[in-house]
This record gives structure tokens, C-alpha cells and sequence, in this order.
């Protein structure tokens, strides 16, 4: 037999037919695949150029990211269902194609998530040195997570049976949580105060029987400065479970006190307190009077509720405020000769005079 014949019989053979078909659609898809990544490239290039979006550009770098290696992966997974390889061959070459398909797809996925967590906290722009601490934690979680999850699939898709390894890792992820659990809500309870913020850098809350103003908040505990100038060290699991006061977050404080005049004050004096103490506080461009009434007979003076409110958070600027008013109050008083009461007693004495008669 001469070897044009024994060519001819190879060609004419299914199972050479089929590899033939196999290397085509092979080429075709990886053509194919090229040629749509160039297309797809040029016209997000020219709408990035139109747009002020970041994420068309991201999404330009990440195609880009995808190098020959992937595609040769996606036409050799494809390709291979057309011919009849040995089996050991087809199982080495889907096994490599996956494992080159999803390095490439996690890579991708990294950039995403990475990408999207820095847009997250430059929009928050809460404090730059704690969104570094968030993210000097939250990525190396996500990567290991995704990549811990990507390894599975793989081994999944080889043919392993990853049940019993995801029930050891599961317990010994129960042991693991039993042992570090205070530490572990600490950081949790750290995660609620950054998302939630009931509270920042710079705010003044009260928290049970201690004041103080937060200067930090770290992945365990947060720190504040008293109003003796010492500093306060609480767990972030204390700081959630407990009610907080939070006085940045007031936009004005509310005023209540009494002023009490003596009883000796006639009734004329008296109706005109209530117009005195409002005129004062209504010319104050920084309060806002609520009420000012005679509200009761004390013991030792006649007394007058006033509340209204000043305008601002700001303590300094509260106290001052309030100096102002209360100065006021008492100058107008000193002018209209009316007394503030203080307490005093007053005591009667009955005199009875007695005769005794002397018997004789």
C-alpha cells in the first residue's frame, strides 16, 4: 500500500474527521473570540471618551486583563467535546482549561469587588485613617473568601467530592468562633458602628454616667476624652448594646429654669415678669422663645417657668447665651424693683399676759 493511499484511508476515517473538527472549531472560536474582544474594546473606548463615568474605564481594564491564555482555555474546553481524545487526554485538558478559566474569571471578579469597595468608601468619606483600617481588613476577607470559594468549584467540577471538606472546615469553623467570641464581636460590633454610625471622630456622647468626646475608634475598642481631660477606653460590643447620647447630632438645645419673686411683689409687678422675660430672650438673635408662664405658689416665693431654645449644639456658645439672658433678666429686675426670693422663714410670736393672786 503506498502512502498516498494509507493518507487517503486516515482521512477518510471518523475518528480523524472528528479531530479535524475538533482544531477548526478550535481556531474558530479563539478567531472568533480575539476578534469580539477588539470590537468590544474600540467601542467602549469611544463611550468612555464621551462619558465622565469611571466604570467604563474599569471595565475597559479588566477586558484587557484578559490575556491569550484565557481564550485558549475557552476554545480548547469547547473544542475538545468534538473529538474523541482518550479520556485521560480530554480529562488533563478540561482540567486545565477550567483551572485557567477560573483564575482568570477570580482575577476579574478581585478587581470588581476591590474596585467597588474603594468607590463605597470614597463616597462615605467618613475618616480617611478609619476607611483604611476598613479596608486594610474587608479586602484580604473578600479575597479569601472568593478564592477559597473558587478552588472549591474547581475541585467540584474535577470530580472531588468536597462535602466532607466543607463539614470539617464548618466545624472547625464553630471551634474557631467559640474560642475567639468576644474578640469576634468586638469586631462585628465594630462593622455595626462604622455603617451605621450613630456616631464619629470628633462627637460628644454621653454613655451611661461618662462624658467624653470620640477621638478614635479601632477595630476592638473606641476611645474618648473625658471632660477631666482623661481618656476612656470602651469595647465596640459595650458601645452597641448600650443607649447613647449623641449631642452632635442636636441642632438646638432646649432651657427650662424657674425664677421664684417674693410674695411682697404686687400683682401689677407680677404680670408684667412674663412680658420682660419674653422681650429679653425674642431680641436674642440666637434662641427661640417657647413659653413663660406663673406656673406656682411656693413655699417662699412666687415662681415663673421659662423654657425656650438656643440655636446652636455648641455648649460654648449655649452657656454664653444663657449668661446673656440671665444677666438681662436680672438688670431688668433691679429696674422695676422687683425681688428674687430666697428662702426665709417667718415666725409669730403671741404675748398673753397672766395675773397671780396672792392669798393672804
Amino acid at each position: 500500500m503506498s502512502v498516498e493511499e494509507v493518507i487517503y484511508k486516515i482521512s477518510q476515517s471518523p475518528i480523524f474527521q472528528k479531530y479535524i473538527l475538533s482544531v477548526i472549531i478550535f481556531f474558530i472560536i479563539l478567531l472568533a473570540s480575539l476578534i469580539i474582544k477588539r470590537i468590544v474594546l474600540e467601542n467602549l473606548k469611544k463611550l468612555s471618551k464621551k462619558t465622565s463615568m469611571h466604570w467604563d474605564d474599569f471595565i475597559i481594564d479588566i477586558i484587557k486583563s484578559l490575556t491569550w491564555p484565557f481564550y485558549i482555555a475557552i476554545s480548547l474546553l469547547i473544542s475538545i467535546n468534538f473529538s474523541e481524545f482518550p479520556k485521560i487526554i480530554l480529562s488533563t485538558a478540561r482540567t486545565v482549561s477550567i483551572v485557567i478559566i477560573a483564575f482568570y474569571t477570580i482575577k476579574s471578579i478581585e478587581k470588581f469587588g476591590e474596585h467597588f469597595l474603594d468607590v463605597l468608601f470614597e463616597k462615605r468619606n467618613i475618616n480617611k485613617k478609619l476607611d483604611k483600617t476598613i479596608l486594610n481588613i474587608t479586602k484580604p476577607v473578600f479575597k479569601i473568601l472568593l478564592w477559597s470559594g473558587a478552588v472549591l468549584v474547581v475541585l467540584q467540577n474535577m470530580g472531588y467530592q468536597v462535602t466532607a471538606l466543607l463539614g470539617g472546615l464548618g466545624i472547625a469553623g464553630i471551634a474557631v468562633a467559640f474560642a475567639f467570641q468576644n474578640i469576634l464581636t468586638d469586631i462585628f460590633s465594630f462593622f455595626t458602628i462604622y455603617f451605621d454610625k450613630p456616631f464619629e471622630i470628633g462627637d460628644f456622647i454621653a454613655l451611661g454616667e461618662d462624658k467624653g468626646t470620640i477621638i478614635n475608634i479601632g477595630i476592638m475598642t473606641t476611645r474618648l476624652k473625658t471632660l477631666k481631660g482623661q481618656e476612656l477606653i470602651i469595647s465596640n460590643k459595650e458601645l452597641t448594646e448600650a443607649r447613647i447620647q449623641n449631642f452632635k447630632k442636636m441642632e438646638e438645645r432646649r432651657t427650662v429654669f424657674t425664677i421664684g419673686v417674693t410674695y411682697e411683689t404686687s400683682s401689677k409687678k407680677l404680670k408684667k415678669i412674663p412680658s420682660i422675660i419674653k422681650k429679653i430672650i425674642s431680641e436674642n438673635e440666637n434662641t427661640r422663645l417657647d413659653r413663660v408662664h406663673f406656673i406656682s405658689f411656693g413655699d417662699f416665693s412666687l415662681n415663673f417657668e421659662i423654657v425656650y431654645f438656643t440655636k446652636t449644639p455648641d455648649y460654648k456658645k449655649y452657656a454664653d447665651t444663657r449668661q446673656k439672658i440671665n444677666f438681662a433678666i436680672k438688670e431688668q429686675f433691679e429696674e422695676e424693683n422687683i425681688e428674687f426670693a430666697y428662702p426665709t422663714q417667718t415666725i409669730y410670736f403671741n404675748n398673753q399676759s397672766s395675773s397671780v393672786q396672792e392669798k393672804s
